[in-house]
């Protein structure tokens, strides 16, 4: 795979990858994040003693 294309403007050298493998590893924290914070909100509400 080549790396470098000298026939390449500046614009299409920002482009990022193709792949958008960055995107994938974002969107998958964030719905890591977010089910590890609702288990969190779960298990502390479940320790709460009852309320009379």
């Amino acid at each position: 795979m080549e790396t470098y294309d000298p026939h390449k403007n500046t614009t299409e050298l920002r482009q990022g990858n193709p792949r958008k493998m960055n995107m994938r590893v974002l969107v998958v924290s964030l719905i890591g994040i977010v089910i590890l914070f609702l288990l969190l909100y779960i298990a502390f509400f479940m320790m709460q003693p009852a309320s009379s």
